[in-house]
């Protein structure tokens, strides 16, 4: 089931990913958005994985 807070996450995530770059502000603001609700659920887990995973392979960049 994709939770409202769930559907936020993968919005700002997938801005990422085409963007190839997250700024630290958008990588807080992506953790916030995880845990708002208390409750890190089975979709919000696999987005920040994948996320993970692209900063890890440099596939998305971190930036300042």
């Amino acid at each position: 089931m994709l939770t409202k807070s769930g559907k936020t996450l993968e919005e700002v995530i997938k801005k990422a990913i085409e963007d190839h770059e997250i700024t630290n502000a958008e990588y807080e603001e992506i953790i916030h958005l995880a845990n708002e609700d208390g409750v890190i659920d089975k979709h919000e887990k696999i987005l920040l994985n994948e996320l993970k995973d692209m900063i890890s392979d440099k596939t998305v960049k971190r930036i300042p």
